[in-house]
């Protein structure tokens, strides 16, 4: 608690202050106590405290009394919303003031009734005069600095002034003045209303005056000028109050002993040097005038003139600030000069020595910017052993000694310095135009106008400035890297006849003697499957950026300009690979950022990457390790494991090296070698070696029908291994899955099986995966590719002589299944690689992929490995329809044409029927009856054709593959044979496994010489060397799967010539899908036999080709 209190407070005037509703809580929080850390002053009229409110916030409070007894609260502020005269401010004035209660009825009423005389009191001859008190605030805590403050006042009967009768309340609700004096009511009303734009006024309390705009002088003019009277507020250590006529400030430099200076403000009032101690600032945050209360006297005054906002801080500071003698050179060269013109300073005599000045001089920087160069023009004096440089077109008047007519004379003297220097810009028009649109649009300047039209009518650079003002000719000019060096070895030299004239280039040009070098280096010690990777370019010794060798290649720049003025060319073998591998790189996410993933599989990216210039030590372990993948091959042949019962051919043991590489270093592949090149037995031969080191078992997934057939060649070629076929569900097996293949090295399913029961196969160990004939999982949609791809294994490898056979797609979903790291995203392949390639967009993708898939994917074809094979000849006979049958065809096609061409607006919806119309076609073009039972009497000439040169060949010895998609035109065949007496096995996919043996076996055996067979049905299991003679009715879709076909014959074991008939029924649908074949081939020899492009998937354009 403070002092001790010689007075109280009533309640009715609590009340008249702060309202009946605000005192009653304020009684009952400080009957609560909820007031803590109360202060007071010396006399306790300055209360403080904290109080705490309804929701157990904090309040700071600060509450101001007045003198007497019973006081009176003159102000209250407190930090809850209501901000001031608050309840809290209630309960920290009853529990700080003793006794804050009703006083003794006698003093009570006398005080009471003295107020009321003093309020009606009215002088003689007019209204109740007015009064303006001025009083000196403490600083606080809430309000650091001394506050100047400002209440109404006016006067009492017994002609005294006091605070109740007038407050800023109202004189600013009511603008009539009432019973006060009329023009001194509305002068100070003018100035509360600029003051309440600065503080918040509340009943009688003292409003602050320091953060007022300037309006407050000519208010306080106005004030005085209506007589009010101004007083000092004695409580506050002030006795009279003076307005000041004339104030300024004034910079003073003063010596020091040390050698040095002492800068500091002065205050000047009525033309005196006076002390500023104690002087307070008004206005912010600039300050306009002062007050400071000297021998008790308040003086306040306006700044005249306004000084700068650090003058005026310097001076309330009463801040000296040390300047070191090493500093006074630079003062008196380019601080005073400049100063002297703004702002009224006293320096100590002997204090500076005036410098010595030469000039002007032009002077023509060239600056090197990103992009290019930048030439700009500068005016130079030389102040003793320093020169200051300005710009050529700002006032002259700014430092104190530059001389404008000197500048004039000399710049008219070097235009056609000038001149030159622009016109080395080649779009120096464009440039020039630019500044003078500016100059327009700044200054509505009619000759300005003129000379833009001047500008944009002359003919080139050199013509325009001939034609430019010299504001325009001093604008600064920008050039291209080329123009920049034209500049420099050129133009300048040229320029130096102008003896006034600085070539101020920072850089010298010259071109680089060697090609830039590449260096890589990296931490692969980060945790995690990344490192950190940086690149280098060194040009000569420099170091260049990478970023901004990549932008300047990316903008289709030749060369780059260095800052020192090397420049050196872009377009070496090196950067532009350095350019396309980083883009790959990026585009694959192989790099991130400065990230690089030290997991990868792209092994052929990164070791061309690295192979383009210098690896440090760390990063060469890595990347001989990736050289060494990339090359696919173990660093010594492999030997057939000795359980192995075959004589490997050369290629086929290079294939076991190849594939022994992917096991050793636990990565998958795709073996898409052709067709009967002996996929099974290089596979046979892995698995062999693998399980002899104990790896373990090995699962191989292949269609149902060949299942057993790896069986066989398992016994054959492997008679150590055990070999199981599973041929039924977990579930509906009498015998777990477990259980049958515990004993097995080799365990053989189907494709079927894996996808119903996956969740079986994952719960078993395996070595290795084997997807033989994996185009089965060549849509990366289907549930069949999804489960291959889930079940974890450690190695997985793809057998397909086609392991593309429409799109580059299916070639990923092999990748994505056998080499998951490789290329992981499949919008991210599609972009990159399918896309482009098959859009033919971009040539250069090409030979990317390949590379990038050449360690993980090996083919070799029969023509390349197998000398001794049998020649094959294919043709393409041309089929014509006889008159009735191209009769129904046209028919038909006419109606299909307009039916599908139609539906082509939306491909994607209606695809299905647009294929079933094409699918009718084809079949119509093979036999009408096909299409309407009613026309099998009509006839095909395909049938003819096929029963006379089956005949004439079965007569001749020879035997004879007839492969058809549509198993109804076989049928048809097959009633046209048994009439003309020919044999023949028949096989399509309803006949069961006994039975496709049985075929098989009378083929083989020659108790026929005619084999059957729908295209899918034989297009992978059967080998059929016996035939040397090919039928194909009907051409396919997929080249690849008339491939497989033709490869049952033509295969290793075959000692006959193979011949190879494709059947096309002329001026129909089959010739054009002839040609989408060819498109198709391409695209397979292209990928994955290293021939060129091109192909496609089948689009809406295809479709309207095929419908003519």
């Amino acid at each position: 608690m403070g002092p001790g209190f010689g007075f109280g407070i009533a309640r009715d005037e609590l009340i008249r202050d702060f309202g009946a509703q605000s005192t009653m809580r304020g009684e009952r929080y400080a009957a609560e106590g909820r007031i803590r850390d109360v202060e007071s002053d010396d006399d306790g009229r300055l209360l403080r405290g904290r109080c705490v409110g309804s929701h157990g916030q904090w309040y700071v409070l600060e509450v101001g009394l007045s003198q007497g007894n019973p006081a009176v609260v003159e102000w209250a502020l407190c930090t809850c919303p209501v901000g001031s005269f608050c309840k809290h401010a209630v309960a920290l004035v009853l529990t700080a003031v003793p006794g804050a209660a009703p006083q003794p009825p006698v003093e009570r009423w006398r005080y009471l009734l003295d107020r009321v005389l003093d309020e009606v009191a009215v002088p003689e001859g007019g209204g109740k005069p007015i009064a303006l008190e001025f009083s000196i605030g403490a600083p606080s805590r809430f309000r650091p600095g001394t506050l100047l403050m400002l209440r109404p006042l006016t006067l009492g009967k017994r002609g005294t002034w006091i605070t109740r009768a007038l407050t800023w309340r109202r004189l600013l609700d009511h603008p009539e003045p009432g019973e006060f004096e009329r023009d001194q009511y509305q002068a100070v009303r003018g100035l509360i209303s600029e003051m309440e734009r600065y503080a918040s006024p509340h009943g009688t309390e003292a409003m602050m005056l320091n953060g007022m705009s300037a309006s407050l002088w000519p208010r306080l003019d106005e004030v005085l000028d209506a007589g009010v009277t101004v007083l000092a507020d004695t409580a506050s250590g002030i006795r009279a109050v003076e307005l000041i006529k004339n104030v300024h400030l004034r910079l003073d430099f003063a010596a020091e002993t040390a050698g040095g200076a002492v800068m500091s403000v002065a205050m000047i009032v009525d033309g005196q040097e006076h002390d500023p101690e104690g002087v307070g600032l008004i206005g912010m945050p600039a300050p306009h005038g002062m007050f400071q209360v000297v021998d008790s006297v308040l003086r306040l005054g306006a700044f005249d003139p306004l000084p700068g906002r650090t003058m005026a801080e310097l001076l309330g500071r009463r801040e000296q600030v040390q300047i070191p003698a090493a500093m006074a050179r630079e003062l008196a060269v380019d601080i005073l000069p400049r100063l002297a013109h703004s702002v009224e300073m006293e320096v100590a005599d002997g204090l500076f020595v005036p410098p010595t000045i030469t000039g002007p001089v032009a002077v023509l920087t060239v600056q090197i910017l990103d992009g290019g160069a930048r030439a700009f023009w500068s005016t130079r004096y030389q102040v003793n052993d320093q020169h200051h440089d300005f710009d050529p077109t700002s006032s002259a008047g700014v430092t104190g000694y530059r001389d404008a007519a000197a500048e004039d004379e000399l710049w008219e003297r070097v235009t056609p310095a000038l001149q030159a220097v622009a016109a080395a810009a080649q779009d120096w028009k464009r440039q020039a135009s630019q500044h003078v649109n500016r100059r327009i649009s700044a200054t509505l300047d009619a000759g300005a106008v003129h000379e833009l039209r001047a500008i944009v009518n002359a003919h080139g650079a050199l013509e325009a400035a001939a034609l430019a003002s010299r504001r325009t000719l001093l604008g600064a000019v920008n050039l291209t890297p080329v123009e920049a060096a034209v500049l420099c070895d050129e133009t300048l030299p040229q320029l130096e006849c102008f003896a006034e004239l600085v070539i101020d280039s920072e850089v010298q040009y010259r071109a680089s003697g060697v090609d830039p070098l590449l260096s890589f280096s990296g931490d692969t010690s980060l945790p995690g499957d990344w490192f950190s990777l940086n690149v280098t370019v060194r040009v000569d010794g420099e170091t260049v950026a990478l970023a901004d060798v990549i932008r300047e290649l990316d903008s289709g720049a030749t060369h780059m300009l260095l800052p020192s003025g090397m420049y050196f060319r872009l377009d070496t073998p090196e950067l532009l690979r350095l350019r396309a591998l980083l883009d790959e790189a990026r585009a694959l996410g192989e790099i991130d950022g400065e990230r690089a993933n030290a997991a990868t599989l792209n092994i052929t990216l990164w070791d061309e990457l690295l192979e383009l210039g210098v690896v440090d030590e760390q990063l060469s372990r890595w990347r001989a390790n990736l050289a060494r993948l990339a090359l696919a091959r173990p660093p010594v042949p492999i030997e057939p494991p000795a359980g192995l019962d075959a004589d490997l051919r050369d290629y086929q043991r290079e294939g076991l090296d190849w594939l022994s590489f992917l096991w050793d270093n636990g990565i998958g592949g795709v073996l898409a070698d052709d067709m009967g090149l002996g996929k099974t037995v290089q596979t046979l031969a892995l698995i062999a070696r693998a399980v002899a080191d104990g790896a373990g078992k090995f699962l191989v997934v292949a269609p149902t029908s060949v299942a057993r057939n790896w069986v066989a060649e398992c016994h054959k070629f492997a008679p150590g291994l055990t070999a199981v076929v599973v041929t039924s569900t977990d579930a509906r097996g009498a015998v777990r899955l477990a259980e049958q293949v515990a004993e097995a090295d080799i365990v053989v399913t189907s494709y079927t099986l894996l996808r119903m029961d996956v969740a079986a196969y994952a719960e078993l160990q395996w070595a290795g995966m084997v997807l033989d004939e994996a185009q089965f999982v060549k849509n990366h949609h289907s549930k069949t590719h999804q489960s291959a791809r889930l079940l974890d294994v450690p190695f997985k490898l793809a057998i397909t002589g086609t392991p593309m056979e429409n799109n580059l797609m299916e070639l990923w979903s092999l990748l994505s299944i056998t080499v998951p790291g490789l290329f992981p995203s499949p919008k991210i392949f599609e972009m990159y690689f399918r896309k482009p390639i098959e859009s033919g967009a971009a040539d250069d993708r090409l030979p990317v992929l390949r590379r990038r898939i050449k360690p993980v994917l090996l083919r070799r074809t029969k023509t390349q490995v197998v000398a001794e094979l049998p020649p094959k000849s294919e043709q393409v006979l041309a089929i014509a329809l006889s008159a009735r049958h191209r009769k129904i065809y046209d028919t038909r096609l006419a109606r299909e044409r307009q039916k599908v061409l139609g539906l082509l607006g939306d491909w994607e919806k209606n695809r299905f029927q647009i294929f079933r119309s094409l699918t009718l076609l084809r079949q119509l073009s093979l036999h009408p009856g096909l299409v309407d039972d009613s026309a099998r009497s009509v006839g095909s000439a395909k049938i003819d054709f096929l029963i006379e040169q089956l005949g004439q060949l079965v007569a001749e010895g020879h035997s004879a593959l007839v492969f058809s998609q549509f198993t109804g035109f076989l049928g048809i065949l097959r009633a046209h044979l048994d009439s003309a007496g020919i044999a023949y096995s028949y096989l399509d996919g309803s006949v069961t496994s006994d039975g496709r043996a049985t075929a098989i076996e009378e083929f083989g055996n020659g108790t026929t010489q005619v084999f059957l067979i729908s295209l899918k049905a034989g297009g992978f299991g059967l080998n059929l060397t016996t035939a040397d003679y090919c039928f194909l009715c009907d051409p396919w879709w997929s080249p690849a799967a008339e491939a497989q076909a033709i490869d049952r014959a033509h295969r290793i074991g075959q000692t006959r010539p193979v011949t190879v008939y494709r059947l096309v029924a002329q001026d129909t649908i089959e010739e054009k899908v002839v040609a989408l074949q060819e498109r198709k081939r391409a695209l397979f020899a292209a990928v994955v036999d290293d021939g060129d492009l091109f192909g496609s998937a089948i689009t809406a354009s295809d479709i309207r080709e095929l419908l003519g």
